[in-house]
């Protein structure tokens, strides 16, 4: 079985890693090209780049800039049965799918049809949801819509961090891909529709939905948001009449503490 991963941050670069490792890695890694970062705009590689140099693995890079017909006929060029994508960042056209024998499976991390969109970690924790878990389903035209190949359940404790789930979520999809796609490719698993009447939408969060009113919002409430949106986009309220970050907080008996704060303009202070 031959396939082409599709990703570019963190959560693809734990996902590949922990392949490489269990013996199945791709005949070629698709990710985005370099780009300038931090405050003196040094060309860094994405997370995923990194990891493949560093493994010295042996996986071909590719960084184009335009999925372009050239491109498409660089892809073939590998007769790959399938690709898989995680996070690559980008909508990828129809030509792409055509290549592939068995298509394109895509992680979610979340539990198809549930919590489709931009924010499948945060959705479950905002939520306060006791499970999520995540999805290897066929790419199709629609977002996060073609039949499912597999899924596994996660538990949650009640106090992951998007950090810290993003990380058990993307070991987990590793470990989905590991036990069900070699069946796919195979014929021995089939994928099945999905429920539309379950279906549930996220939407990408910006600064103005990391905004919290102290005085109105539950701490219950406040202590989800601190944990599903930091760093990005990040929790923020008013106090004295400036804008003050919250960035770490927990929820003793019932009550909001917050631990770590930062006023604008100002560093990090910790309660």
């Amino acid at each position: 079985m031959n396939y082409i991963f599709f990703g570019t941050p963190a959560f693809a670069a734990t996902i590949l890693e922990k392949l490489v490792r269990a013996g199945m890695p791709p005949v070629a890694l698709v990710t985005n090209p370099d780009r300038p970062r931090g405050r003196k705009k040094t060309m860094s590689p994405p997370p995923v780049k990194e990891l493949v140099l560093g493994l010295g693995a042996g996986i071909d890079v590719l960084q184009p800039e335009q999925l372009d017909s050239a491109f498409i006929a660089q892809l073939a060029a590998y007769r790959a049965d399938c690709g898989v994508l995680a996070a690559y960042g980008r909508i990828l056209p129809q030509e792409i799918f055509a290549i592939f024998p068995k298509g394109i499976a895509v992680v979610h991390p979340s539990l198809l049809p549930r919590y489709r969109g931009a924010t499948p970690i945060q959705g479950p924790i905002l939520a306060g949801d006791s499970e999520t878990g995540t999805t290897l389903f066929l790419m199709d035209e629609k977002v996060d819509h073609g039949p499912l190949i597999a899924s596994r359940p996660v538990a949650l404790r009640g106090d992951e961090t998007y950090a810290t789930l993003a990380r058990t979520l993307a070991e987990a999809s590793a470990d989905l891909i590991a036990a069900s796609l070699p069946g796919y490719v195979s014929g021995a698993i089939m994928p099945q529709a999905q429920d539309e009447s379950l279906a549930t939408y996220t939407k990408k969060v910006s600064g103005t939905d990391g905004f919290v009113d102290l005085d109105k919002d539950s701490p219950e409430t406040v202590w989800r948001m601190v944990r599903a949106l930091n760093p990005e986009p990040g929790v923020w309220t008013m106090k004295d009449g400036k804008r003050m970050k919250i960035l770490e907080a927990d929820l003793v008996g019932g009550k909001l503490v917050i631990r770590q704060f930062q006023f604008e303009g100002g560093v990090p202070r910790t309660n």
